[in-house]
């Protein structure tokens, strides 16, 4: 007895009412997990991947898709064909999946076909990394720093074609100067066409036989160069700065690529920082918390006066608009400036200063919890002649 199959839905594990894009995405990750390639020799595996990929060539097909909501696997009793599994994949669309996952050409009976962009085309050279190291305040207000570099540039000697003096780069025999090589190779649904890089002229149609003595056949020259790089205002750590066209070579004619700087900022002794917004600490005397005074609060802008209102409590947070840090999107905006007071307790004092301060907390009224206190408040309350009420 032929074992039944399951309902298509209920494999690529997606609703009935599931639109194209989330019956491919259900797929490509069945796909990835229980390809053959993947899991060579898994029975299981390959059985699953059979019947996911059954089940997607249904539900990826309008046609085929209809048939099914409204007869079941009925529809397809009679349509054996000669693909996996006894079904007939003709028609079902897996090339852009498996060229995504695996990185194969079209495939499917080399129905396929090897087009794209070929490896010999213009091509764009590769990113150069390197770091800078500058403060806090020059990543507020942005500075200019000096980097040195390797970067290859064209040999003099062969003008940049990598051949001898006096020749010339020959067009590759293997590829017929296509700069790409097709290969075909037998797979689960059958003849699979890939198309790589040639492997005798890296993709570039072009072999060097005899090579340039000065830069071996590479057609540049690594040099030590120094240049200048604008840090702008506002750039905050862990950030880069991108120096166009000053990277490694293109190949056939492609650009450069590009530098990116990125920068490394200094831990700041007072200074914390939070996007555009800066954070401090500043300490005031307990006459000035208790009467109120002016202060000097320290800012990336200098120093400034802070009037402390009379009675302001420990770790009173005060705003300082406009004293942070620039936005890198807009550079006439900044961020603010907070500062926390904190009330300082002497923790010396001469006998002078107790007497006042002792005079001063009898003056007050004075309502926090201590014994002194609470031993006056029980005297209060007790009978003066000693009986009660």
């Amino acid at each position: 007895m032929a074992e039944q199959k399951r309902d298509y839905y209920e494999v690529l594990g997606v609703d009935k009412n599931a639109d194209d894009a989330a019956i491919k995405k259900a797929y490509r990750v069945l796909a990835k997990k229980y390809h053959p390639d993947v899991n060579p020799g898994d029975q299981e595996a390959e059985k699953k991947f059979k019947e996911a990929s059954e089940a997607y060539a249904v539900l990826s097909d309008p046609e085929k898709k209809r048939q099914y909501d409204q007869f079941g696997h009925a529809a397809f009793s009679n349509g054996a064909g000669d693909g996996a599994g006894g079904f007939d994949f003709n028609g079902a669309d897996f090339s852009d999946i498996f060229n995504d996952l695996f990185g194969f050409g079209d495939i499917f009976g080399s129905r396929g076909r090897t087009g794209g962009r070929a490896n010999n085309g213009p091509m764009k050279g590769a990113n150069l990394r390197t770091s800078v190291h500058i403060t806090f305040e020059e990543a507020v207000f942005g500075c200019t720093k000096e980097i040195d570099l390797t970067v290859k540039e064209t040999c003099k000697t062969c003008n940049g074609s990598g051949a001898k003096a006096g020749t010339q780069p020959e067009t590759c025999s293997k590829c017929g100067g296509k700069g790409q090589v097709v290969f075909t190779q037998q797979s689960f649904f059958g003849t699979v066409r890939n198309v790589q890089a040639c492997p005798d002229c890296q993709g570039t149609g072009k072999v060097i036989k005899e090579k340039c003595a000065d830069c071996r056949g590479t057609g540049y020259i690594p040099m030590r160069k120094r240049y200048s790089v604008d840090i702008p205002a506002g750039i905050d750590n862990g950030q880069s700065k991108r120096m166009p066209g000053l990277g490694e070579p293109g190949t056939n004619g492609g650009p450069r690529g590009d530098v990116l700087v990125e920068v490394i900022v200094g831990r700041h002794p007072i200074f914390q920082r939070n996007e555009t917004n800066i954070y401090s600490t500043v300490p005031v005397s307990f006459a000035v918390a208790a009467l109120g005074g002016e202060i000097f609060i320290d800012t990336v802008d200098g120093k400034v006066i802070y009037d402390v209102r009379p009675g302001t409590q420990t770790d009173t947070k005060v705003r300082l608009k406009g004293k942070g840090v620039p936005s890198l999107r807009a550079k006439d905006v900044r961020g603010d400036h907070y500062v926390t007071l904190v009330v300082q307790v002497p923790d010396k004092l001469s006998n002078e200063a107790k007497e006042l301060l002792r005079k001063f907390d009898e003056a007050t009224d004075n309502s926090l919890n201590t014994v002194k206190n609470a031993q006056n408040d029980n005297a209060e309350d007790e009978p003066k002649d000693g009986k009660d009420g």
